[in-house]
């Protein structure tokens, strides 16, 4: 093998919206409610290898925005990006895929949010900037800290 084809290979395929649903639960009646909204945001990052040095990484935030205890408007963004990763060290993967590629599909899913909470009829909604290498390491830490506890003998007290 020459030594060009153990360079590594990361480039962008393609972006797509994988999936979005929108749900306004209580409308017409929510466009007369005075109150300000609350909104609450969760976020995934998941991936998959889908053939060798293929992988999809996907950003899914859903957004859940209430009037009172009321449901104004559900919303749920799937952003995907396929990637071509060869030649790159198997400890480097994970952060590829769950910061790199991620923050390379969020600008896609922010603006597809944005464009489907203006056609509900409410103002749009612009999500601010997430650290995708914040929520990688917290979620590392937090794996670690269960297999600690699953590892750990369980201790009667008594005995």
């Amino acid at each position: 093998m020459s030594a060009q084809e153990q360079n590594p290979v990361f480039a962008i395929q393609r972006m797509y919206l994988k999936g979005m649903s929108l749900e306004l639960p209580h409308a017409p009646a929510i466009f007369l409610e005075n109150q300000q909204p609350s909104v609450e945001v969760q976020l995934d990052v998941s991936h998959a290898e889908v053939v060798e040095a293929i992988h999809e990484a996907v950003v899914t935030v859903t957004l859940t925005t209430k009037v009172g205890d009321k449901i104004a408007f559900l919303v749920e963004v799937a952003q995907a990006g396929i990637f071509e990763i060869r030649h790159v060290p198997a400890e480097q993967m994970d952060i590829l895929l769950n910061v790199v590629c991620a923050n390379m599909v969020f600008p896609y899913l922010r603006a597809n949010l944005a464009d489907a909470v203006q056609r509900t009829g409410f103002p749009p909604i612009h999500l601010a900037e997430f650290n995708f290498e914040a929520i990688y390491q917290q979620r590392l830490a937090e794996a670690q800290q269960q297999a600690q506890q699953q590892a750990s003998p369980l201790i009667v007290p008594g005995r």
